[in-house]
């Protein structure tokens, strides 16, 4: 039966201040209660900026959260067998090389595949339907010269195979170095500022529903020393609970750490495009090479008609 009367005092203890702080919230919303002890407008300020950093959180999160889903840039209308997912671009290249009949090429192209399935995004996706593509040039080519367009399909998807594994790189970095880091602040440090506000907002409501029941009490008379000792207690609790929750979200605001995130981010795409550039760039005079001889060799063919 103690063991019962205690647990009954703590719940009592517990349920009591929750109940006096929901009493005098309804008397707030319902506008029967005027004399609301206000924040100082240095705090307020802070909340402000709080929300606002909040919202730069989540909104660029619900963006850069695609960053985490490898197929972001997909086509939605190809349709890729095991096979066509199942080896590298430069596995296929080298093993079609080896190739000495039209027969072992069809079957150096559909070999099963050896490893796990091949990525999905659009460059890898190109580098697939290019290297396709001149499988079916020189496998309907009789002989003859060199086809050119086919040669220039297989080198771009070479090239392209490249670029998505640099795209992925990226995408690595960026969930490891900016993704991660802004959960973390979110999830973390400004839900840190949100409770401590939310102690503030309790601390006021619990100082206020105690003036509103010494007033009523005393009916405007004289307020008995054990109700000022409990007001003056709980002002104490919501002065300190403020200078809490000021400090916690002057440490949210300060940190550099959102601004370094947003650099790395920066990083990560500058070296994907860099690196993009570098290998198209290198792609380019290939490419340009096979179609001044392809021009050389249908104008060359047009003068011996």
């Amino acid at each position: 039966m103690d063991k019962l009367g205690a647990i009954g005092k703590n719940i009592s203890a517990t349920w009591t201040p929750f109940a006096a702080r929901t009493q005098q919230m309804l008397k707030e919303r319902l506008g029967q209660d005027n004399d609301k002890t206000e924040l100082p407008p240095d705090y307020l300020d802070l909340e402000k900026r709080v929300d606002a950093l909040k919202a730069v959180h989540q909104k660029l999160l619900q963006v850069t959260s695609q960053y985490a889903n490898e197929a972001y840039d997909y086509p939605a209308n190809i349709r890729e067998s095991v096979n066509d997912l199942g080896r590298t671009i430069s596995e296929k290249v080298t093993l079609l090389s080896n190739a000495s009949s039209p027969a072992e090429a069809q079957a150096a192209f559909t070999a099963p595949p050896t490893a796990k399935p091949q990525p999905k995004t659009l460059n890898h996706a190109l580098a697939r339907a290019s290297l396709a593509s001149s499988q079916l040039l020189n496998a309907s080519h009789s002989g003859g010269p060199e086809d050119h367009f086919a040669t220039a399909l297989e080198k771009y998807a070479l090239a392209e195979e490249k670029v998505g594994e640099a795209r992925l790189e990226q995408d690595d970095a960026i969930q490891q170095r900016f993704l991660a880091p802004w959960n973390t602040t979110l999830n973390t440090n400004i839900m840190f500022a949100t409770r401590a506000r939310r102690a503030v907002e309790n601390a006021r409501l619990s100082l206020d529903a105690t003036k509103g029941k010494t007033v009523a009490v005393g009916q405007q008379e004289e307020i008995a020393p054990e109700k000022r000792a409990e007001i003056e207690q709980k002002e104490d609790e919501f002065v300190g609970q403020t200078e809490e929750a000021v400090g916690v979200m002057k440490n949210v605001l300060d940190t550099p750490e959102p601004l370094r995130n947003l650099a790395d981010l920066v990083a990560a795409q500058l070296e994907f495009h860099k690196r993009a550039y570098e290998i198209l760039n290198e792609l380019a005079p290939v490419i340009d090479g096979l179609q001044v001889e392809q021009e050389a060799q249908y104008r060359k063919g047009r003068d011996g008609q």
